[in-house]
């Protein structure tokens, strides 16, 4: 078997949704409060351990929202653990805030796939082509919406003529 040519494998599109840059004094400023409120409420313990234990629990109860990635290959649209192989993508959406407030509201479906982030505004809506799948289509939130699609119509456009082909 030989091994796959790189431009085959480099992704079309590559995205980490991070978290803002106001959440990690937020998250701080909450666990120091809360660390306040136990040597208030707690005379007995020594001031020093509600801030050395929940300090650094704020921090780790953040790390896992800041890692969500969104990528495009030629075979398959991932995000985060989800993939989705490109050949059932029949059709892509971008949406802006209120395009997705409404595709996660009045337009939603109960078995659609979503990753939303509260904090990011525009999302694309995929369209799925799957009979073996009940899900109608995934919803995702992305900084960059029309970039994600239009490199998500290519690559399943080319799935497609592939599997056509063949």
């Amino acid at each position: 078997m030989t091994p796959e040519s790189p431009i085959r494998t480099v992704a079309a599109h590559q995205e980490r949704l991070s978290l803002p840059w106001w959440a990690w004094p937020a998250g701080l400023a909450a666990a120091a409060i809360l660390a306040v409120e136990l040597v208030l409420g707690v005379p007995d313990l020594p001031v020093w351990l509600p801030f050395a234990v929940l300090l650094p629990l704020g921090v780790l109860l953040l790390l896992p929202l800041n890692r969500l990635r969104v990528e495009v290959t030629p075979e398959e649209f991932r995000v985060d653990d989800a993939r989705l192989p490109v050949e059932f993508v029949s059709g892509v959406v971008a949406l802006d805030a209120a395009g997705k407030r409404e595709a996660l509201g009045v337009g939603s479906h109960p078995l659609a796939f979503v990753v939303q982030r509260a904090w990011i505004g525009p999302a694309v809506q995929v369209l799925l082509d799957d009979p073996a799948d009940p899900t109608p289509f995934w919803v995702v939130s992305t900084r960059r919406p029309v970039e994600l699609a239009t490199a998500l119509l290519e690559v399943s456009g080319r799935a497609r003529a592939e599997r056509a082909a063949s």
